[in-house]
This record gives structure tokens, C-alpha cells and sequence, in this order.
């Protein structure tokens, strides 16, 4: 066992974990930040999709140890700082891009990192940036919508499906 340290949605934190403690592991297990799920242990959903140093990682794929000393970002992290939701959050809600919710907070997450490299992305671009996150239950037509609209773009102009 040894002691890591990280900083997690703004605040220091630390605790102990074995070398091959996953992020995703740690964020869940020890830091109860359960919105970042874990769908397939093979780094194929996204569903467990944060930021670390500002990139989009997904924590089934890096060691807890791997992101000592990183800031961290997590689903919990994103609300504004009066509870509500952040214009990408709202936009899933308003359009209806989440069903079962699963894949939510790596989607969300997904997007934010797509609009700040990104900010104004048309369809096929939205669609090969979320390759990288699946989604069983809305075929992401509002998924597309979603992005659309948190990027500001008037998305009944625009052909999503």
C-alpha cells in the first residue's frame, strides 16, 4: 500500500491504494464520487470518462498512482457553484440526452473537453468526438442535440440525426 495525492473538483485529497488501483477505483472506493461509473473494465464505453490536467481520460485506463499530484475532474465537479447545472448539463436536460443516464456523466464529460478544443463543432464532428462513448438506450439523436445547444448553435437548423 502506499499514500497518494491528488487534487479532486477543487479540493486536496489523498488516501491509500495498491500500484494497480485504478482512477476509476479510487474515485469510487475511496473517494465516493460514484457519478464516474464503470461499464466495461476495457476502456470501451467512456462511461468512466474525467479530466485529468484538463484532458479527457478515461480512469479505467490510468492508475490512481498515474495521477498523483494531478487535478482532477470528475461529473460531480460540474455543477455551478450554487448547485445548478452547468449550460452542458442543462442542455442534456433540456434535450433530452440522457434515458437510462449511464453514460451521462461521461458524455457530459466528453462534451466539455469536445467545446474547449471545439467550440462551435458541426454534426460529423460531435459524432467522431463521442466515438469514444457508447450509449444502449437513446441513439443519440438528443445526445447531438445536447452538444448542439450547450455549444450555442441553434439546433433546429441544424440536422442531428
Amino acid at each position: 500500500m502506499s499514500q497518494v495525492s491528488m487534487t479532486v473538483n477543487r479540493q486536496v485529497v489523498s488516501g491509500q491504494i495498491e500500484g494497480r488501483t485504478l482512477l476509476v477505483q479510487f474515485l469510487r472506493d475511496e473517494l465516493g464520487l460514484t457519478g464516474t461509473h464503470i461499464g466495461c473494465d476495457t476502456s470501451q464505453c467512456g462511461a468512466c470518462l474525467v479530466h485529468v490536467n484538463g484532458d479527457a481520460v478515461k480512469a479505467c485506463t490510468m492508475f490512481a498512482a498515474e495521477a498523483a499530484g494531478a487535478e482532477v475532474s470528475t461529473i460531480e465537479g460540474q455543477a455551478n457553484a450554487d448547485g445548478s447545472l452547468n449550460p452542458i448539463q442543462q442542455a442534456f436536460q433540456d434535450y433530452h440526452g440522457l434515458q437510462c443516464g449511464f453514460c451521462t456523466p461521461g458524455m457530459v464529460m466528453s462534451t466539455t473537453a469536445l467545446l474547449k478544443h471545439t467550440p462551435t463543432p458541426d454534426v460529423p464532428a460531435i459524432r467522431t468526438y463521442l466515438e469514444g462513448n457508447m450509449c444502449r438506450c437513446t441513439g443519440y439523436h438528443n445526445i447531438i442535440k445536447a452538444v448542439l445547444a450547450a455549444s450555442g448553435q441553434d439546433v433546429s437548423s441544424q440536422n442531428a440525426g
